[in-house]
């Protein structure tokens, strides 16, 4: 199936690399509150710095609330620009945007902003490439460059909030209301900082983005330990599972993390994720052609997920050039979704957007060369987890 394909290793550990500058959007407001004292400014500037950042003014001129003299000084202390466009993308009418950022190192990330009649959802990226080693995924198959920083993450959402209330994607003016970790990276494997990301998003406006706990999606492949932490603290935002597969034969070799923790335990922690805030989970699968979208396994999904608080998000595959990898014909879609509904599963196919702009499911590798600048820096070695996934680095 994936004969000449050289397995690359997980990597759970991101790579140590220059951290960058300083920024609101990292600090705690008791930090932000000290960082404006010693800047000499009484430090109420700080909400008055935040009420602008998460409206996403970046300019000092437009902060008219901040005396001339000092704008430019916090700006520089505590709003660096550290996510630079590069270009933009569109695709469905120029309702959806893809969005390449280069960050302060030159890593590459990508998010996509999506606008549909009831709602507008942005796609974030919460490492630059992914250690998860996926076969089919483009960001897998690139590697892990480095974990992003909570402002790097949270600029994303915030650049996408202002993009709709200014109006740039089609439609006039309109807000941001649901943001989904599922563009680069395993979410899981950056805990602290998605943690901080959360936050922000949740946290009312004028110190946060104001979203609502349902309308924020964090995918995991299944880092069963930090699914466990997250449930203990007590978020009710919404849990996806990238499942692709109902076996841990096929499992093992789709989603190699299964190798550590296997279907039934990744199911088993989603189930209590699930049973803590009373909200279904997602099951994401990607369906692959002559792959996973057998017949018998829609059966086995069914009987896995069955009487569980699950609901399946079918992914017709969007294939990368140069891949084996290719989508499920539409009768083997059909067929997969009725068996997963005679089952009783809650089954719903994905709407892909953004094939033609390589904005869909998988596709986000950031891989071309911007400006002789290659998103992915330097190969890394595997190296073991650390017992509580995340843990280093906590707020």
């Amino acid at each position: 199936m994936d004969g000449d394909m050289t397995a690359l290793p997980l990597v759970f550990d991101a790579p140590r690399r220059g951290t960058p500058p300083r920024h609101l959007a990292d600090l705690t407001r008791e930090e932000a509150r000290a960082a404006v004292a010693e800047l000499g400014q009484p430090p109420f500037r700080a909400d008055q710095l935040y009420r602008h950042y998460f409206r996403g003014v970046t300019d000092p001129a437009q902060m008219t609330d901040l005396p001339a003299g000092v704008r430019d000084t916090l700006t520089e202390a505590l709003l660096p620009g550290l996510l630079t466009v590069v270009r933009h993308q569109t695709a469905d009418n120029g309702r959806t945007r893809k969005t390449l950022w280069r960050l302060h190192d030159g890593a590459l990330v990508e998010s996509v902003l999506m606008r549909y009649p009831d709602r507008a959802t942005v796609c974030i990226s919460s490492q630059a490439g992914c250690g998860m080693a996926c076969p089919f995924c483009a960001t897998g198959q690139a590697g892990l460059t480095r974990n992003l920083s909570a402002a790097e993450i949270i600029g994303q959402a915030v650049a996408a909030a202002a993009a709709m209330a200014n109006g740039e994607i089609d439609g006039g003016p309109g807000r941001l209301s649901n943001v989904v970790f599922m563009g680069m990276g395993e979410p899981l494997a950056n805990y602290a900082r998605v943690r901080k990301t959360l936050d922000a998003l949740l946290t009312p406006a004028p110190h946060g983005l104001g979203l609502s706990q349902r309308s924020v999606t964090v995918s995991t492949v299944g880092l069963v330990p930090a699914i466990r932490r997250l449930t203990e603290e007590g978020r009710n935002v919404t849990l996806a599972v990238s499942l692709h597969a109902p076996d841990d034969e096929l499992r093992d070799t789709l989603v190699p993390i299964n190798t550590r923790w296997n279907v039934g335990e990744v199911v088993e922690a989603a189930d209590a994720y699930a049973a803590r805030t009373g909200r279904r989970y997602s099951v994401e699968y990607a369906l692959i052609r002559d792959v996973n979208d057998q017949p018998h396994r829609a059966d086995l999904l069914g009987k896995l997920l069955a009487g569980r608080l699950a609901h399946v998000n079918l992914i017709p595959l969007n294939p990368t050039p140069g891949s084996p990898w290719d989508a499920s014909p539409l009768p083997a879609q059909r067929e997969f979704v009725a068996r997963l509904r005679a089952a009783g599963v809650a089954t719903t196919v994905r709407d892909t957007r953004g094939q033609d702009i390589d904005g869909a499911c998988g596709q986000l590798a950031a891989a071309d060369r911007v400006e002789g600048v290659p998103s992915v820096a330097v190969p890394v070695p595997s190296v073991e987890p650390p017992v509580e996934l995340g843990a280093e680095g906590d707020d």
